[in-house]
């Protein structure tokens, strides 16, 4: 009872020498000056390889001279005060830059066992660029996964004028990329068949170029000359594009050409028996892209395909009027 009532006689004084010791906690916590930390703006991005031109935030602990933001230079190389050589960013992930730069600290004998925290600030070396027929070209940065039809959709999508196949190319290697291979995707499987393997992941520095369906020329003494899209050799025939052009003119030949351009850059003229062919007497001439069908008039002279070709290089508009006028 003796000891109890000593406590309770004594409560007053170990309070107040409780209060002093937190009294004095709070004082020296105050007086220990505030490490700042580099200003990211709360970026911290998908880890990814680092490459040249990116914005990368360093932050060393106990170390506010050494902590702040760092743009990689052209040359891959990231430079940071008070160390003696830059250090190689291009390549390393986020993590093991973290490694690089503290056995750099270590090495120079700056810190004895730094703790460095590396984020990613801003993604400027892996650009994506959409262009050719779709509705809004553009070049955006890689930042996380993204796909071919992620990328297809910043670009608004297809344009009516897209061809058969999506051209994805490598034109800036990241380690483990092969620069300039070019892989071949067709639309139908992409889109229609929503074929998985075909939606290929991209990881910037890629090229996705759509290019425009070919064309078939239909010129001469058609209804309605003009140029119309050539799907590919099994789609596009002789009768196929004359129902385009909506048919004959009452004075169109017996006889129609074909001025085909091939890869080697030589001039082929294929003529083939029109009146047959309409009459299904003789089998439908498939046609290629960039094909020129030529139906002459059956009382004038027809144009030559040079001819032909320097009046479509002046307007695809071809009226029948303008090719008369083309002597042979």
């Amino acid at each position: 009872m003796l000891s109890v009532h000593k406590c309770h006689k004594n409560l007053p004084a170990i309070i107040k020498a409780c209060c002093g010791v937190a009294l004095m906690i709070c004082v020296a916590a105050a007086q220990q000056p505030l490490r700042p930390v580099p200003d990211t703006g709360g970026a911290n991005l998908p880890a990814q390889r680092v490459g040249p031109n990116d914005l990368i935030g360093v932050s060393v602990y106990d170390a506010p001279e050494l902590s702040r933001t760092v743009r990689v230079g052209s040359d891959g190389m990231m430079r940071l005060p008070m160390l003696k050589q830059p250090i190689k960013a291009q390549g390393l992930m986020p993590g093991d830059l973290e490694n690089v730069i503290a056995s750099a600290l270590t090495a120079d004998g700056l810190i004895v066992d730094p703790s460095v925290t590396v984020t990613v600030v801003e993604y400027t070396s892996r650009p994506i660029s959409v262009v050719g027929a779709v509705k809004q070209p553009l070049t955006f940065q890689a930042i996380g996964p993204v796909t071919l039809l992620e990328a297809l959709a910043r670009a608004g999508g297809l344009s009516p004028e897209a061809g058969a196949e999506i051209l994805v190319s490598h034109v800036q290697a990241n380690p483990g990329d092969q620069a300039g291979l070019v892989r071949r995707i067709p639309v139908r499987g992409l889109i229609d068949a929503a074929d998985p393997e075909l939606n290929i992941p991209l990881t910037g520095g890629e090229e996705i170029r759509v290019p425009e369906v070919g064309k078939v020329f239909v010129v001469g003494n058609v209804k309605h000359p003009g140029a119309f899209p050539a799907v590919d050799g099994t789609q596009s025939s002789v009768l196929k594009m004359l129902a385009m052009a909506e048919g004959l003119e009452r004075f169109a030949c017996n006889e129609a050409y074909i001025y085909r351009r091939e890869a080697n850059g030589q001039k082929n003229e294929i003529q083939i028996p029109l009146n047959k062919i309409m009459e299904r007497k003789s089998p439908d001439v498939p046609l290629l892209a960039n094909d020129i069908l030529y139906i002459p008039d059956n009382k004038s002279r027809r144009a030559t395909f040079g001819a032909l070709e320097k009046l479509l290089l002046f307007s695809t508009g071809v009226t029948s009027a303008a090719i008369y006028g083309i002597s042979r």
